[in-house]
């Protein structure tokens, strides 16, 4: 087959026909081997009854069939091709979260070209998603892992699998981060999502949130809302009192404050007051009903 370092671009869905390989085993063939008990190829060893190595000799079991009852992600990679060996490990270990969901069978194009060729696989790494005998979806080259899981949960999906979202460490980690007042260190873990995942709603928020608790950082709870009572045309002093109601548990209040703010105002202030909404809107989440409804009360309020 051609050089394993090509990639090659996303492969048009159902144009594999797997026929010529359903109950063929080469006497030459290597017989089925867990990848846990030691690889039957080249490449490295995978720890986890999820991950399978597979040759033509057990393809048939552990691919075709398996996927009746399961879907199968099978991955063609080649040992020494650095992308190739560095995405490997991410599947592996999201196999083996998965928690027998799904099955990742793992091959080496380079000792097995007769179903690399069958595939249509052009470079490494390759991934394929196999349900029902038939391969629904396929891309080449490594992905985020972000990306990634969002893959495999549509895989799960097509393969009728219902099993509740794994949750991102990475998010984890930004959220304990918040929790123990590291704001530098949620910040950046927020924005490293966000850059490879640009619409996840959860960073977003946490994003929000490091925000919000940077603005009220210092002030007086108390001082705060009796001089937004006190100071109606305050701009400032409004906005500061809508993030400490919203820190309270009082969103609604905040959300009526600041829709009221943006009907008296004009010009700079009311565009400080329209935005300061719309952060405090992210900072719950798009799910939320109060935000539906303060959305609309503000959609009134500027036109």
């Amino acid at each position: 087959m051609s050089d394993p370092r090509i990639t090659s671009s996303i492969f048009t869905r159902g144009a594999v026909d797997l026929s010529a390989l359903r109950n063929t085993a080469p006497a030459a063939a290597r017989p089925s081997t867990p990848a846990q008990a030691g690889p039957s190829s080249g490449l490295p060893a995978a720890a986890g009854s999820a991950v399978i190595d597979v040759t033509e000799a057990n393809l048939q079991a552990e691919v075709l069939e398996r996927s009746t009852t399961m879907p199968v992600v099978v991955f063609f990679g080649a040992a020494g091709y650095p992308e190739s060996d560095q995405f490997a490990p991410v599947l592996e270990r999201l196999a083996a979260e998965g928690g027998g969901a799904w099955a990742l069978a793992r091959i080496d194009v380079q000792d097995n070209p007769r179903i690399a060729q069958m595939f249509q696989v052009q470079g490494v790494p390759t991934v394929y998603a196999v349900v029902g005998g038939r391969p629904v979806d396929a891309f080449s080259g490594a992905v985020p892992e972000a990306q990634l899981r969002q893959w495999i949960g549509a895989v799960l999906k097509a393969g009728g699998v219902d099993v509740a979202a794994p949750g991102d460490p990475r998010l984890d980690e930004a959220d304990d981060a918040l929790m123990s007042g590291d704001l530098d260190a949620a910040e950046e873990a927020y924005k490293k999502i966000l850059a490879e995942s640009p619409a996840d709603a959860a960073a977003e928020a946490g994003l929000a949130q490091v925000g919000l608790a940077r603005r009220v950082a210092g002030a007086d709870p108390r001082a705060a809302l009796a001089a937004a009572e006190a100071n109606p045309d305050d701009v400032p002093a409004q906005l500061l009192a809508a993030d400490i109601e919203v820190l309270s548990g009082m969103a609604e209040q905040a959300y009526a404050r600041l829709v009221d703010l943006v009907r008296r105002t004009s010009g700079d202030d009311r565009d400080k007051a329209r935005q300061h909404l719309i952060a405090l809107f992210t900072v719950a989440g798009p799910d939320d009903p109060a935000v539906a409804s303060a959305r609309r009360a503000l959609a009134s309020a500027l036109f």
